[in-house]
């Protein structure tokens, strides 16, 4: 009997790490893509500008971001990876002004700021690599705060 008990508290315990391992969310970036601009050329990119609405991770917890913000993002591809870097970026320009909600980077790295619609471009933040661009459809994707998130995201550009 005691072995068994045991062997069930040993159960709920891993249980309970899935569950709150599944409820932290790892994406660095949630946006809503307007248009991807390549820099200095569609064929060969070395920078990009990502235009739309982003929540980034604010590092406090496991899964909560900033609130919407409009402008865009300024990426380099980080050193000897570009050939990952470019194909998400294309895959980011496959989305822009879609709607989608996309999700990319890494929460606990620096995936740089959102700068003003006004702001030049000049010194890139380096795009951070993680687990590729992620699509936020409908709320079995990533969750339901999630799809809230992209909603807000999409209400951001609603916004003049």
């Amino acid at each position: 009997m005691k072995t068994r008990i045991i062997g069930l508290a040993i159960l709920g315990a891993c249980l309970g790490a899935t569950v709150a391992l599944h409820a932290s969310d790892f994406v660095g970036v949630y946006a809503v893509v307007e248009k991807v601009v390549l820099e200095p050329s569609d064929t060969a990119p070395q920078r990009i500008q990502i235009w739309g609405a982003f929540a980034l991770a604010d590092k406090v917890n496991g899964s909560t971001y900033r609130p919407a913000e409009r402008g865009y993002l300024y990426y380099t591809c980080p050193q000897g990876r570009e050939t990952m870097c470019r194909a998400e970026w294309a895959d980011l320009q496959s989305v822009a002004g879609k709607g989608t909600g996309v999700g990319f980077g890494q929460r606990w790295q620096d995936n740089g700021r959102v700068r003003k619609r006004t702001e030049k471009p000049a010194t890139p933040d380096v795009y951070v690599i993680e687990k590729g661009v992620v699509k936020v459809e409908k709320a079995s994707d990533r969750g339901a705060e999630t799809l809230r998130i992209v909603e807000d995201l999409r209400d951001a550009l609603k916004q003049r």
